[in-house]
Formats: C-alpha cells, sequence, structure tokens
C-alpha cells in the first residue's frame, strides 16, 4: 500500500513548513528512517526521515515552496505500483485550521476568497499588520488566504516605502511573529531574585579540575543552571505546565528548552527528560543540540515537547532581562551573568559572586505564590548545589 509522505508537524503552533531540498530523486528505492528531505520552520531546518519503505514517487512539490502542515508532498510506493491520484484524509486533530465559507455582507463586499476561506493564522496576521484582505488572491487549497500570502502583501507594501528592507529569513520572520503572538494574548508577569553563586561557582571549579584531570569535558554554568534547575521543577508541577486548548495541563516529563543564538535569530533545543539525566550526560546533549542548532541541522526531537525554557544571557555581560513566554509553556527563566558585588553577610560587607533571576509566567497558569515559591527553592538549592550530585 503507498504511503503517502505529508508536510510534518513539528509542534503545536505549526500551520506551514518550506520545503528546502529532496535528499532522494524521483523513482529511488527509500528505506524507513533514511533522510528523505530537509525542511525549514520557524526553529531550524531539520532533516525528515521517510516514514516506510518504498521507491518515491508522485513528487507534487519542489524545493521552496511553503506547504500547509499535513498536505501531502509524494508518495512511497511498491514495486509496479502507482501513487494516488486523491489525497488520503487529513489526519484527525492536526490538519490545518481552516475557517468555513463567509456570506451575507462578508462576500458582496469581497472579503471572502474564492470559497471564502482564511486560516486563523492568517487573519491574525493581517490584522496586526493591517492588511486589507479584501484585496487579496489566495494561493492556499481551494483559493484560501494563507500566511504567505499576508507576508506578501506586506513585502510588496514595504518595496514602496523602503526598498532597502533586510530580507528576514524564515526563521527570523517566523520568531516575530510567535514572539508577538506571545507578548499580545499571553498574561505576562515576573518575579525576579538576585542569588549568592559563589557555591555554584566553587562546584563549577571542582568539578573542572576532576574533569582535566581525567580529559573530560568542563561542565559550563549553563549545565549546572538546567541540573539544578530540572531537579527543583519536580518539585513545583505548575511551573512545568502548559496552557492548552483554553485550559491547564499538568506535563508528565520536564523537558527543558534551552535558548540557543544562531545566525538567523534564536531557536530552542530541548533537553527531553532532565531531571533523569546526570550532569556529564545533560552537559553532553545541550553541547550536542547546540552543535546541530548552530549548524543548521535539529532534528524534530530537537524542538518538539518543551515544558519549560532557560534563556541565559550571561556570556554577553548581560546583568539581568525579562523574556518572552514561548506558548504553550507557561515560564520561562532569563539569567544574567556572574558579577562580584558587595553584598552585606552578618552585618559585614562583604564582597561575592551573584547573579539575577527572572521568572516570566503565564498568570492563566502560574499565579504569583507559586512563582516566588519556585523562585525561593531555586534560589536555596543553587546555594547547595552539590546536595544534587549525591
Amino acid at each position: 500500500m503507498a504511503i503517502s509522505v505529508v508536510m510534518p508537524a513539528l509542534e503545536m503552533a505549526q500551520e506551514t513548513g518550506k520545503l528546502l531540498a529532496w535528499r532522494k530523486r524521483e523513482g529511488d528505492a527509500v528505506a524507513k528512517g533514511e533522510i528523505l528531505l530537509e525542511i525549514e520552520t520557524d526553529k531550524a531546518v531539520m532533516e525528515i526521515e521517510a516514514p516506510g519503505d518504498g521507491i518515491l514517487a508522485g513528487i507534487r512539490v519542489q524545493a521552496g515552496a511553503e506547504i500547509p502542515v499535513g498536505q501531502t508532498l509524494a508518495w512511497l510506493v511498491g514495486p509496479g505500483e502507482t501513487p494516488p491520484q486523491e489525497d488520503p484524509p487529513a489526519p484527525s486533530g492536526r490538519a490545518m485550521a481552516r475557517e468555513p465559507a463567509v456570506s451575507g455582507n462578508a462576500a458582496r463586499t469581497g472579503i471572502a476568497t474564492q470559497e471564502g476561506r482564511i486560516s486563523p493564522k492568517a487573519r491574525r496576521l493581517a490584522r496586526e499588520l493591517g492588511v486589507e484582505i479584501s484585496s487579496l488572491c489566495g494561493s492556499g487549497p481551494g483559493g484560501a488566504i494563507i500566511e504567505k500570502d499576508i507576508l506578501a502583501a506586506v513585502k510588496r507594501r514595504r518595496s514602496t516605502l523602503r526598498p532597502s528592507d533586510e530580507n528576514l529569513s524564515t526563521i527570523a520572520r517566523l520568531m516575530a511573529e510567535r514572539t508577538t503572538d506571545s507578548w499580545t494574548t499571553i498574561p505576562h508577569f515576573y518575579v525576579n531574585r538576585e542569588v549568592d553563586a559563589g557555591a555554584l561557582v566553587e562546584l563549577r571549579g571542582e568539578l573542572s579540575a576532576q574533569l582535566e584531570t581525567a580529559a573530560g569535558v568542563q561542565p559550563s554554568y549553563t549545565d549546572l543552571f538546567l541540573f539544578v534547575a530540572a531537579r527543583v521543577l519536580t518539585r513545583h508541577p505548575a511551573v512545568n505546565a502548559s496552557w492548552i486548548d483554553g485550559g491547564i495541563r499538568r506535563n508528565a516529563d520536564i523537558n527543558i528548552s534551552l535558548a540557543i543564538a544562531v545566525e538567523t535569530g534564536v531557536v530552542t533545543a530541548v533537553l527531553h527528560r532532565a531531571d533523569k539525566l546526570d550532569l556529564s550526560e545533560l552537559s553532553r546533549q545541550r553541547r550536542e543540540a547546540a552543535e546541530r542548532a548552530r549548524s543548521g541541522k535539529l532534528r524534530p526531537v530537537d524542538v518538539s515537547g518543551g515544558t519549560f525554557t532557560i534563556s541565559n544571557l550571561g556570556m554577553y555581560q548581560v546583568d539581568a532581562f525579562s523574556a518572552i513566554i514561548t506558548p504553550p509553556q507557561a515560564a520561562v527563566l532569563a539569567l544574567g551573568r556572574i558579577r562580584e558585588r558587595i553584598v552585606p553577610v552578618d552585618h559585614r560587607a562583604v564582597v561575592r559572586p551573584t547573579l539575577t533571576m527572572t521568572l516570566s509566567c503565564d498568570h492563566r497558569v502560574v499565579d504569583g505564590a507559586r512563582a516566588a515559591m519556585f523562585l525561593d527553592d531555586l534560589v536555596h538549592s543553587l546555594h547547595q548545589p552539590k546536595s544534587l550530585l549525591a
């Protein structure tokens, strides 16, 4: 039986993906698990594996096209088999959202497309960017207006005003859209604490000396923060929860997304079940994910399933900042640099290494008291991180 190759949904809010390249040609034999194509989402460029064995046939989409999630790109068929002429039924619960046809005044004023459809994402984007949809012709299935039609209209408008505008990559463009959506729809609030990082500095020094002797790799401060935060999250399930379909979902696993700067913007790589990893394994996975992110080779598993985010700008000499939440997550922890400051200790002024942590929360999921308790627990754990290594 023929197997359809579709544009995959790698995250909950994804509606489209850009086909960058086919790794196989029409007529090539393909084994399940082989890299079949490359796509680009707002997260990164990712390699997609073949869903089964077969011969690649009926390629419908060429490189460079922006494709709705769930649309058939090609087929894997058996010897002598021909690809079906019709698409298979869309998978339940994850086909690209479409609105029903409009009628009445809307149709008479030209707001409707050929079939009166516009994706919710395109409608929202048009409203935010001031695009008049009645003037557009949709390029989606059945003439529906989709996101790229809105963006094309904006590009045409800007080209007449500012010919020197920079062309954004897909990652940078969609990152801008996502942060706008998060900022305008999620009720953010912030809790911050200054923490004495002396024990953390001491621990890293000891571990670095041990690993240097053993010819190992030194853990970074980011590794230590990931390690401690993952264990603290086990005691604060509300902070590891998500806002989905108008309700709160408590996530069974602790999958920490780490914000990583790349040439085209910022992506997040997910460290799955981080609370189950020892420090050396977590450090190894973090380094490998960062390398894949910077080379544009993140895998689907690297960008899916995140439940909590950490963003560290300490290496850029930033003292403190507030980060924007990545939906459907409920919180993101922003870390500043470790710096020496004069602080009171036992009624004396002493110089101590300190850092500022800021927790951004979705108030629909996490209230102020729970956010404060999580941050307080995190501070105490950072004061005695060695105890977590036992």
